[in-house]
């Protein structure tokens, strides 16, 4: 940071664009909605219907530095996200609080296979889905605030619907469906169980995302790009395992490692949630850091808003606060982001052109 630049506050950080590329739509629900969903719909299994209450449950049981608990907090939102009203809703709603962050630009993912237990199809989901974050998008350009807004849908790594996902992927992916992911609990549940579904998207010129090298390590990462074809890495912090001497001045990065910085692979960090899921031990202590000084293709993340009790601005803050990022960092991260969206060339540069360097240009 220069002598001269006084340190970024919350609120200029909360004015600076942002983009999103790795945020759960179920990992993101207000927990007012929570409450008046399970209502609505008849769910009973929360812990407490005070929104209050259940914003502290939520960040409390999320913090048990286990994924495995983490992915746990999920049964109550997926559980109150099984209507086209819902989801609808939930997607307006994400929307609208992306772009009162800042965020111009997000890709939203969730699990259509997920929400099936009220009688919707796999295109009814979607569909719902796709008219909230149209609304989303009109409600905040009528707060002039301007928001793209699209989907990702995610297939689960222990299920076997990867290519009915893939292909519902492919068939939305003129209306709001930027591409595909593969989530769940890497251990035991290797990408190339799903080889049939990327090598479709690859036919297809379809772009996708995987979860890889979040709370496993290096061969989740390496199957994911190297026999998968990933674009890029959901997580991908266990990258660090493949570099020798990282935070010093003798470092050395393995094959893996320089593979991803060559190929200028995206990174989609989340260092609230790696923290919680004990993948790092703090923001401080975050290997985000030490990848930005090795300019490896990072992007900033949110990973569960309502997990994580977070925001893109809050990640940036923590960012800024303990780990000495300034505005020039927050402006390359977020210009990274943009080049790797799943968005044609000639969109990703307007908004960058247009919104990304302006905002950080303004004082």
């Amino acid at each position: 940071m220069s002598q001269t630049q006084a340190p970024l506050t919350y609120e200029e950080i909360v004015r600076l664009p942002k983009v999103l590329l790795h945020d759960h739509l179920d990992g993101g629900v207000r927990p007012s909605t929570v409450a008046q969903l399970a209502d609505e719909t008849g769910y009973d299994g929360l812990p407490t219907s005070d929104p209050s209450q259940l914003a502290q449950w939520f960040r409390e049981n999320a913090d048990s530095g286990s994924l495995v608990r983490y992915l746990e907090t999920f049964a109550h939102t997926v559980g109150v996200m099984q209507t086209a009203d819902a989801l609808r809703r939930v997607a307006r709603e994400a929307v609208e609080d992306l772009a009162a962050d800042g965020v111009v630009y997000a890709e939203i993912r969730y699990a259509p296979e997920q929400h099936l237990e009220q009688g919707l199809s796999l295109d009814d989901v979607v569909e719902a889905v796709n008219a909230g974050l149209r609304e989303g998008e009109s409600l905040a350009a009528e707060q002039r605030r301007t928001i793209r807004a699209r989907a990702l849908l995610t297939a689960m790594r222990h299920a076997a619907k990867s290519t009915e996902i893939a292909e519902l992927a492919v068939r939305y992916r003129d209306d709001e469906v930027a591409g595909f992911d593969i989530a769940g609990a890497e251990a035991g549940n290797p990408p190339t169980r799903h080889l049939d579904a990327f090598e479709y998207l690859r036919r297809e010129d379809a772009h996708f995302t995987i979860h890889a090298g979040e709370a496993f390590g290096l061969p989740s990462i390496w199957e994911a790009i190297q026999w998968c074809g990933a674009e890029r890495l959901g997580h991908g912090i266990r990258i660090v395992d493949d570099i020798e001497g990282l935070g010093t001045s003798r470092v050395q990065l393995g094959r893996l490692a320089s593979y991803v910085r060559d190929r200028r692979i995206p990174l989609e960090l989340c260092p609230s949630s790696n923290v919680q899921t004990g993948a790092a031990t703090s923001v401080a202590a975050h290997p985000i850091t030490q990848l930005r000084d090795l300019r490896f293709r990072i992007t900033v993340n949110t990973d569960n808003r309502l997990m994580s009790d977070t925001s893109m601005s809050r990640e940036m803050w923590l960012l800024v606060q303990d780990a000495g990022w300034d505005r020039e960092d927050l402006r390359w991260v977020t210009i990274n982001a943009m080049k790797s969206a799943f968005l044609p060339f000639d969109e990703r540069l307007a908004i960058i052109e247009e919104q990304i360097k302006p905002g950080y240009e303004a004082r």
